[in-house]
C-alpha cells in the first residue's frame, strides 16, 4: 500500500507497509543499541514498542499452545511456565539497554535531558515519560542534535 506523507513542505509517497522498511523500522533501536546521543522521532521509539510487544506476545502465546497441547502433565505445565519467564527474561535482558537509549533519544527530541528518564522509578512518574514519548518532538535543531529523519 502506497501513503502520501507530507514532509516539510514537500509531498512524499513513501512504501510504509512494505515487509522490509516495517522490520528496519521495528528494530532501528537495536541497531542503535547503546546511542544515548542524538535524538528519536516517534516513528522509531513507537516501533520498538510495538516490535517489544509482538515479541513477548509471541512468547506468551506459543507457551499457551504447549500449555494446551502437554494440559494432562502438570509437571509439564510447570516447565512450560518456567520457560516462557526465563525466555521474558531474557528477552528483558537483551532489550532494556536499547530501550533505555530509545527513550532518552525521545526525550531528546522534545528538547528534555535525558535524565528525565529516572522519573521513570517513581511512582507515577512514567506517566510523564508517556507524555513526552506521545509530543511532537521540536521541528528545529536543538541542543541534542538536528531533526531527526523521517516521520
Amino acid at each position: 500500500e502506497i501513503r502520501l506523507s507530507l514532509v516539510g513542505s514537500e509531498m512524499c509517497i513513501r512504501d510504509s507497509f512494505s515487509r522490509m522498511t516495517f522490520m528496519q523500522d521495528m528494530t532501528l533501536a537495536l541497531k542503535r543499541y547503546a546511542q544515548f546521543e542524538g535524538r528519536a522521532n516517534r516513528r522509531e521509539y513507537w516501533m520498538f514498542q510495538l516490535f517489544l510487544f509482538l515479541v513477548a506476545t509471541a512468547v506468551s502465546l506459543l507457551a499457551g499452545v504447549l500449555a494446551i497441547i502437554m494440559r494432562s502433565s502438570p509437571d509439564a505445565l510447570s516447565a512450560i511456565l518456567i520457560g516462557m519467564m526465563a525466555l521474558l527474561g531474557l528477552m528483558w535482558l537483551a532489550t532494556i539497554v536499547p530501550l533505555i537509549a530509545v527513550t532518552v533519544r525521545r526525550l531528546h527530541d522534545c528538547n528534555q535531558s535525558g535524565w528525565l528518564y529516572l522519573l521513570a522509578l517513581v511512582p507515577m512518574g512514567g506517566l510523564v515519560i508517556l507524555v513526552f514519548a506521545l509530543l511532537p518532538g521540536t521541528p528545529q535543531e536543538n541542543s541534542y542534535g538536528p531533526v531527526p529523519a523521517g516521520p
